[in-house]
């Protein structure tokens, strides 16, 4: 059992990014050495939110995260080319001594693909186009290729990743359809933060009969998901202390057309967030383990939350349910 940090690195505009970032180190610094096994970063652009990219961010990070796995989670490969994104992940998995996770997805804000002149109904295909040329060129080997979105004539990839073939790809997707064209690559699905119990088992279930009908089995595979997690006495303490906070955050999503995260509120409030006293916790975990899940990647961050409760929050994971998974 693993579990990982994702890091809610989006602040006010106008916020000093300057001292955030260094909170960002000292929080990095913080769950190394409480024992967490990895740490992500997210990736927007032209968001509501002043939103530090995650490459460089990451980058940054390397010399502070010791031996923990560092990753996106996800990165929105379509509005990249392969080439730039090939180079870039080599040499951040060099960087870091083969430690990078790379979790992409397809995105899904209109402005994003907008403003860089990509038309948002080929965010999928030019995904997987992408990610197939970025496998070829982590070869090592002269890439040919003529597709509908890319076309390289014969080049070859200057820096290779470190982790060969390349770095663990892990695929976030919200429906069936993307679910199933995950399991049928044979490529880890990334659940999502903000979904129910059972949407999320019983999609991992159905993920996990497709990848064995195409020819995949579990042996030694990773399942991630996402939860937003609060640790405190009860579960009344978790939302006084966090509530308002988790609610601000998924309330910016409202605008890029997820209504839901108002209008269903209470029901995400309830069935999607790891907030409870530590043994809540643990049997949460205790829940989504039997059913699969085997590396959980949490956020303890939200807008207006100050760092201190943040750190308190995954320190208490750490020292009151983390020894629970770890015999």
């Amino acid at each position: 059992m693993k579990f990982g940090i994702l890091l809610d690195h989006q602040y006010d505009l106008g916020d000093d990014l300057h001292r955030r970032i260094g909170e960002t180190v000292e929080y990095v610094q913080h769950i190394r050495d409480l024992g967490f096994d990895s740490v992500f970063g997210i990736h927007h652009y032209l968001s509501s939110l002043a939103t530090p990219q995650p490459m460089p961010l990451l980058s940054r990070l390397v010399e502070h995260s010791g031996s923990m796995q560092i990753g996106t989670g996800i990165l929105i490969l379509p509005l990249g080319h392969p080439v730039h994104w090939a180079e870039e992940i080599a040499t951040i998995d060099q960087m870091s001594g083969g430690r990078f996770v790379l979790g992409i997805g397809s995105g899904y804000r209109d402005a994003e693909f907008a403003s860089f002149g990509i038309d948002r109904r080929t965010r999928v295909s030019r995904m997987n186009e992408a990610l197939s040329v970025m496998q070829r060129l982590w070869t090592g080997e002269p890439v040919h290729h003529e597709g509908r979105h890319f076309t390289l004539d014969g080049v070859r990839c200057s820096v290779l990743p470190r982790q060969r073939p390349h770095p663990p790809i892990w695929v976030g997707a919200n429906g069936p359809t993307g679910i199933a064209r995950i399991a049928r690559q044979g490529l880890p699905w990334l659940a999502p933060s903000n979904v129910r119990r059972n949407w999320a088992i019983g999609n991992l279930t159905e993920y996990r009969e497709q990848r064995r009908a195409a020819g995949f089995d579990d042996e030694d595979v990773v399942f991630p998901i996402h939860r937003d997690l609060c640790v405190a006495d009860s579960a009344d303490a978790a939302h006084a202390i966090a509530g308002d906070a988790v609610r601000r955050s998924y309330g910016e999503y409202v605008q890029y057309g997820m209504d839901y995260f108002e209008s269903q509120w209470e029901a995400i409030k309830e069935k999607a967030l790891f907030f409870g006293s530590p043994d809540d916790i643990a049997a949460k975990v205790s829940d989504f383990a039997a059913a699969g899940f085997n590396h959980f990647v949490f956020r303890a961050q939200w807008l207006g939350l100050p760092i201190e409760r943040s750190v308190e929050i995954v320190e208490r994971f750490a020292h009151e349910v983390m020894p629970r998974f770890r015999r």
